[in-house]
């Protein structure tokens, strides 16, 4: 165990980029508890069911786990009433987990200021199934009566942290923005680890190789739609990995193409993923993302990306070496992006020079100096161990 350090999550509900660093976390601070809202074992991912996680009173709410936005007017007082005992606190945080108080010093990963408060039409979406779409407006207009408040609490949980550190430069510019806190900015690796693989069927056969794939999940400003009707443009099989409330809509989308050219395969284990990466052509990345996490995982498996011009894509996609920009959330430009793509000879050494620069090991060692750097004024420093960790 680390001594003294403790670990928080938002809330482990579902497969996403900020629950893979959780994760990270867990590793680089093995044994170390993680205090979380809400906790679904059968929606996130299987290695949390092996930490000391420790959640909150509205855990007890079933509906609660499995739809966590509509715990959204309840989530601060969860998190003030369950209190953390430790000497450090590393939060992993879009918006909850830094508000978590009790430790000594309080270190906070920002994957994203509150996007609820500070990017509410983007995250709450306008599609989706009428039940959805009635969530979206019952989550918008209890969120204006509580916006006030709910500001005052973020801002004044920001405010305790003694460090804070961002996934991307548009996170660091929206800390910033949200809270005048200067952020150190320190990207993740991609955190799809080398494993076993297991092929996707699709009527008893496997998925045929050479397929677009796009690794999203289905909300509205994940732009999948745009994705969907690209890959019907161009006349080119696409694969879509990826659950939500948008499936229905995208569903009737795909349909007006050929049988089978778009496979919505919904949520996949890992070795699933591994298997659709090492076959696809290229990755199609639409979403309005705070950190570019996809180009990176598919770059492990020489896949470039044709990714959006914006936020966290622009710190992990280099043009011409991992992928190609389109400039605007419209099908005919990412279809042209997807065709320079495919024009375009790949120098696999460069792509993985690229890629060497988001390694693991560099990710949990600066974090190990962060902590023991507060956790030395009440005893020894953390120990650095590389076990596990990837170059």
């Amino acid at each position: 165990m680390s001594d003294g350090v403790v670990l928080a999550h938002d809330y482990a509900t579902q497969r996403g980029g900020a629950e893979r660093v959780a994760l990270l976390m867990l590793r680089a601070f093995p044994g170390s508890p993680l205090y979380t809202t809400l906790f679904d074992p059968g929606g996130t991912f299987p290695e949390f069911a092996r930490a000391d996680v420790r959640t909150s009173s509205l855990d007890r709410a079933g509906l609660l786990r499995r739809h966590h936005r509509l715990a959204l007017p309840l989530l601060s007082t969860a998190v003030d009433r369950q209190r953390v005992e430790g000497d450090v606190l590393l939060a992993s945080s879009t918006g909850w987990a830094h508000g978590y108080r009790g430790a000594r010093r309080t270190v906070v990963y920002c994957h994203a200021p509150a996007r609820w408060l500070y990017q509410r039409d983007r995250y709450l979406g306008v599609g989706g199934s009428l039940v959805e779409r009635s969530r979206a407006t019952l989550a918008r207009a209890t969120l204006r009566v509580l916006d006030g408040p709910l500001r005052d609490w973020d801002r004044r949980a920001a405010e305790r942290a003694d460090t804070y550190l961002v996934n991307s430069s548009v996170t660091r510019d929206a800390v910033r923005a949200a809270y005048g806190i200067e952020a150190e900015v320190l990207p993740p690796p991609p955190a799809l680890a080398p494993g076993p693989v297991r092929e996707v069927r699709d009527g008893g056969e496997p998925l045929a190789p050479g397929y677009l794939l796009c690794v999203a999940r289905l909300l509205p400003y994940k732009n999948v739609d745009v994705v969907v009707e690209a890959a019907l443009a161009l006349g080119r099989r696409l694969v879509v990995v990826g659950e939500g409330p948008d499936r229905a809509r995208l569903e009737q989308l795909a349909a007006r193409g050929e049988a089978g050219a778009v496979r919505l395969v919904g949520r996949v284990d890992d070795a699933e993923l591994r298997w659709l990466y090492q076959h696809a052509s290229a990755l199609v990345a639409a979403s309005h993302e705070d950190y570019g996490l996809t180009p990176l995982e598919a770059g492990m498996f020489d896949v470039p990306v044709a990714a959006l011009r914006g936020g966290g894509y622009l710190d992990t996609v280099r043009p011409g070496v991992n992928g190609e920009f389109f400039d605007e959330v419209a099908p005919d430009a990412v279809a042209l992006a997807v065709e320079r793509l495919e024009a375009t000879r790949w120098d696999l050494k460069a792509l993985r020079s690229h890629l060497a620069d988001f390694g693991e090991r560099r990710f949990t060692d600066r974090l190990r100096t962060v902590v023991s750097g507060l956790l030395g004024e009440y005893q020894q420093p953390v120990r650095s161990s590389n076990e596990g960790a990837a170059a």
